[in-house]
């Protein structure tokens, strides 16, 4: 007994130290690589509120460089202490690369799920900080893996798409957007005046220390687009840096209004016209009449 003890300390002497050392380089190797990652994205970063196109594509690629860092680094140094006891890596390998494929075959979807994540990476289709729809699904991009994609809606509730069910995925915010506006004025107005103020407001717009930022282009006011039921509608849309043509839409719409109602521009809503029938009207004149004739005494009156 005393013997094998004094073999295990030794062994521990021996192999102990190195699989602590062994642990220890994997960790400060994790460290220093993800490190090097955070550093990469901090160089891509910008003060503005927007992100750009490059610090969305660093920030995605960030996310997956750093899981296979971790994943690649622990896996080696597992390797390594397995070693230590004196197992044949080799042949390790080659078991764990057979079972590897049988899985594979077994998970068809597990392996469409990540070949249409690496796809999505490898195109840059879409990246975190994107406002998409995927799936029938939109929201804002807060993570992306091999596996799957994660949307936050606007309610702020998170949606976790499988990559491989993602057969149209629609980016509202590439490189550019733009704010869609859509106005309807009355019938008796002059288009040509409402077209003029329109694109007045959005030239004020344009000149903002603020807004003028988020405009990337003047307006576009399209024309008359199409006559409705009690209104003619005119179609106008700003190009805008990605995230900011809600706000921008938002902020015209209440100036557009402000400005019609100085300028007198009528913006028509649905009215309803009810028509109550000849029996209904001599039911009513019957009423009017009593009530006429009994003066302040209605608490007589029986219906």
């Amino acid at each position: 007994m005393k013997e094998l003890l004094g073999l295990l300390v030794e062994w521990l002497k021996i192999h102990g130290f190195r699989m602590v050392l062994i642990i220890i380089m994997a960790w400060g190797i994790r460290r220093i690589l993800q490190a090097a990652v955070s550093r990469f994205e901090r160089r891509y970063q910008q003060q503005s509120d927007a992100p750009s196109e490059a610090e969305k594509r660093a920030k995605t690629l960030g996310g997956i460089i750093r899981a296979v860092i971790t994943v690649v680094v622990y896996v080696a140094a597992m390797m390594m202490i397995v070693g230590e006891f004196g197992v044949q890596i080799g042949p390790l390998l080659a078991g764990a690369g057979i079972a590897g494929l049988a899985v594979g075959f077994g998970a068809q979807t597990l392996v469409k799920d990540v070949i249409n994540g690496f796809f999505i990476l490898l195109e840059d289709q879409i990246r975190v900080g994107d406002v998409v729809n995927v799936g029938g699904l939109g929201g804002l991009v807060e993570a992306i893996s091999l596996r799957t994609t994660r949307l936050r809606d606007l309610e702020g509730r998170v949606h976790i798409i499988p990559n491989g069910s993602i057969e149209v995925a629609t980016n509202l915010t590439r490189e550019w957007s733009r704010a869609l506006i859509d106005v309807g004025v009355a019938y008796k107005e002059d288009i040509d005046k409402v077209i003029e103020i329109m694109k007045e407001v959005g030239d004020e717009m344009k000149q903002h220390p603020i807004w003028g930022l988020m405009i990337l282009e003047p307006i576009t006011v399209l024309g008359l687009d199409s006559f409705g039921d009690s209104s003619v509608n005119i179609r106008a849309f700003f190009k805008t840096v990605p995230l900011k043509q809600w706000d921008v839409g938002r902020e015209y719409r209440r100036r557009l209004k402000r400005a019609f109602d100085e300028k007198g521009i009528e913006i028509p809503f649905p009215h309803r016209t009810i028509y109550m029938g000849e029996a209904e009207r001599k039911g009513r004149l019957r009423v009017e009449a009593v009530i006429r004739s009994s003066g302040n005494n209605q608490e007589q009156l029986k219906f």
